[in-house]
């Protein structure tokens, strides 16, 4: 392969450096999974229409299989083996687990890192297709199930655990605005 086609980038991953010489083609779900070893982001459709491999890049969610790796020089990743804070589980993560919110499992990190990004977004004021008022002076809308479905509608499960999903988001949310 020609020396022009091949770039070095660093990566931030859950608070490592990664220093990689990559193609200028390669995605950043390769990147995670084959140069840094972070298997938690999966390969689900490649085509970014199945959420698995969510990771969050700056804080925000993204697709990284339709991310090139190149575009993200420099950039912070956090993937879901970053989530969890000195080996405890954030408390999203717990009520997944508490309230079943995982079956197989495949789709869980991606799942988790959007649920994290979309709350963000929330309590950033962030509208979504459901808001219904998306002027600069209206009330934010309220954190609800159908708020919690749309928002999350990039993540697929093939087990069906969205009511599982959806109520451990909300009852986080609820435990973070109490404690907040």
């Amino acid at each position: 392969m020609a020396e022009s086609t091949r770039s070095e980038i660093r990566l931030h991953v859950n608070g490592v450096t990664h220093r990689l010489d990559v193609d200028n083609r390669r995605t950043l779900l390769d990147a995670l999974r084959e140069d840094t070893g972070h298997t938690g982001p999966k390969k689900g459709c490649d085509r970014g229409q199945c959420g698995a491999c969510t990771v969050l890049l700056n804080g925000w969610r993204v697709v990284s299989c339709l991310t090139l790796a190149v575009a993200v020089d420099g950039s912070d990743i956090t993937t879901v083996e970053g989530l969890a804070h000195e080996g405890e589980l954030r408390p999203l993560q717990q009520s997944f687990v508490q309230l079943d919110g995982l079956q197989c499992g495949y789709c869980t990190p991606g799942q988790l890192c959007s649920a994290v990004g979309m709350l963000a977004e929330h309590a950033a004021g962030w509208p979504s297709a459901v808001t219904a008022d998306v002027s600069p002076d209206a009330p934010a809308r309220e954190l609800d199930a159908e708020e919690v479905r749309e928002r999350l509608s990039g993540n697929l499960c093939r087990c069906g655990a969205y009511p599982s999903i959806v109520r451990a988001v909300l009852e986080t949310a609820a435990r973070e605005e109490v404690a907040g």
